[in-house]
């Protein structure tokens, strides 16, 4: 089967479109790790999502709150953030806001890397969405903005099972 012969299939119904929309963002979200992973040197694409939040955070980030803002644990921050402390590209301290907790704080290899390594690989972006025009970009900005509002509806959802599960 073809993507072709896969849109057709897919096409008829909103029901089947909700379907292929949840297939895509799942199959574009592995395509677009493996293709970078492969590309990107020195850094996994989870890796530089998370050193591209740092990098733009005004203030110091728990790995908790880093957890929440790239959908992951709070221990899945710490297994990128201890290879990336390896490698040099950041420092991790206490929190200044809470003592029990931890913040990645960037260090100068982090602006280095963004200024020469990756602008490379920032150029080639342009060829992911070259085949969009401006409007089309600005409605799917729109749209997957409002995606995470369905998220959040779904993890609500799931919390309140779990809360009348353990209530049961």
């Amino acid at each position: 089967m073809n993507l072709d012969n896969l849109i057709a299939k897919f096409s008829g119904s909103t029901e089947n479109q909700r379907k292929a929309v949840f297939s895509t963002l799942f199959i574009a979200g592995n395509k677009l790790q493996t293709l970078f992973d492969n590309r990107i040197p020195e850094v996994s694409l989870k890796q530089f999502m998370l050193l591209s939040i740092v990098r733009q955070s005004k203030e110091q980030l728990t790995f908790t709150q880093l957890g929440n803002l790239l959908g992951c644990s709070r221990q899945n921050i710490k297994k990128l953030a201890d290879v990336l402390m390896k490698k040099g590209f950041i420092t991790i301290q206490q929190s200044p806001r809470d003592t029990r907790a931890m913040c990645i704080c960037p260090t100068k290899k982090v602006n280095d890397y963004f200024a020469g390594d990756f602008l490379k690989y920032q150029e080639e972006l342009k060829y992911l969405f070259e085949v969009y025009t401006d409007k089309e970009i600005e409605t799917l900005f729109i749209l997957l903005s409002k995606l995470y509002a369905g998220i959040e509806n779904l993890e609500k959802k799931t919390a309140d099972e779990k809360s009348k599960k353990a209530l049961q």
